[in-house]
């Protein structure tokens, strides 16, 4: 005879890969029900674009048949309940769960493109994600999305006139390139841009979001002080490409979250541009602007390598078109983009599960 009692022990044995647990231990096994040699639960995750539930439900099958009865029929089902750290929320994005500043030392580097096909990865891997573009002086999402010339809606909520982001992909949007003219330089002292920034995150409605991507200006400055003054930031995706020129900025971007009164941990590195795959030689490597540079940085501040990213044609095409590449069905390319999200998400696991509250960055003089 099976039981739920029978259950729960052999479940226990089961580890969720990133968290080092058992799946009892960390009360992710809910719902057990069984009918004679039919039995199923549902394992809850840590956020629903886990990238490991294969893994566990491959290895909860196997010890009920192993440990219970092997001539079960094991059903594993998933929900999920994206973990934070924000035990107070407050006023300020109270249903944003995690908030991911996308950054780089230096323009460039292909910040922009990460960002847009990690929001889209996340939100493939059926998480509810936004996209705040926060490149102030350069805005690309307007363009990468196919939204140029589009206004976002206003709305009143609660007494209050709140921007209503725009929708495509199945991602939230915005962007100081929705509001302004494009053919219009956006000339503004840095008081002015950290108003903007300060803007995006109090006065647009972005409902409830397991993950908020923001694409930060290159370089280090009154726009990533300003956000990080203003809500908690769960952690930074530091970009960069294999050449010095591009490591030695990208240090810059890891020492100034280094800094104590910031408080916002590296999520890890990725490295873009990493090695030129033409295709018609979708096998061949040609590793333009050198070889494994963003790894060996990784390793010297260690921090988490999160993945490297091809250089290819139709990346561009992509960004260019409207239709970035997670949106399309090369998937090679996808999956480079998709085993990054992997990584960002498993990082922000574990980070939310062994560190302690997120707190909003310290006033820097």
């Amino acid at each position: 005879m099976m039981t739920t009692e029978k259950i729960l022990e052999a479940l226990s044995n089961v580890q969720e890969p990133d968290l080092g647990k058992d799946l009892v231990t960390l009360n992710m096994v809910k719902d057990i029900e069984i009918n004679g040699n039919d039995v199923s639960f549902t394992i809850v995750l840590t956020t629903p674009a886990c990238p490991m539930k294969d893994m566990m439900a491959t290895a909860s099958t196997n010890a009920v048949k192993l440990l219970v009865n092997k001539e079960a029929n094991v059903k594993v089902n998933f929900t999920s309940n994206t973990t934070t750290k924000r035990t107070d929320p407050g006023t300020v994005l109270p249903k944003v769960k995690n908030i991911i500043a996308v950054v780089s030392g230096k323009g460039g580097v292909g910040k922009s493109t990460v960002s847009a096909n990690l929001a889209l990865a996340l939100s493939q891997g059926g998480a509810k994600v936004g996209l705040m573009d926060a490149d102030i002086y350069g805005p690309s999402v307007p363009i990468m999305f196919g939204v140029r010339g589009e206004r976002p809606m206003m709305m009143d909520i609660e007494g209050k006139g709140m921007i209503i982001p725009l929708e495509r992909f199945g991602i939230k949007l915005i962007s100081i390139g929705l509001l302004v003219d494009e053919k219009n330089a956006v000339v503004w002292r840095g008081p002015m841009a950290s108003s903007a920034i300060r803007q995006f995150v109090t006065d647009v409605f972005w409902e409830e979001l397991d993950y908020l991507v923001v694409d930060m200006p290159p370089g280090t400055g009154d726009i990533h002080l300003t956000l990080m003054q203003t809500v908690p930031v769960t952690g930074a995706v530091i970009v960069t490409t294999p050449q010095d020129v591009a490591l030695a900025d990208a240090k810059k971007g890891i020492a100034m979250f280094g800094q104590a009164q910031l408080n916002v941990p590296v999520i890890g590195l990725v490295e873009n541009m990493s090695y030129f795959t033409p295709a018609e030689l979708p096998d061949n490597k040609y590793y333009i602007f050198g070889k494994d540079g963003g790894k060996r940085l990784a390793d010297e501040y260690d921090s988490p390598f999160l993945g490297q990213i091809p250089l290819v044609q139709s990346i561009r095409e992509g960004g260019d078109q409207g239709v970035p590449i997670m949106m399309s069905d090369d998937m090679i390319t996808r999956k480079s983009f998709e085993g990054f999200a992997a990584q960002v998400v498993r990082s922000i696991a574990m980070r939310n599960a062994n560190m302690s509250a997120e707190k909003i960055a310290e006033t820097v003089e």
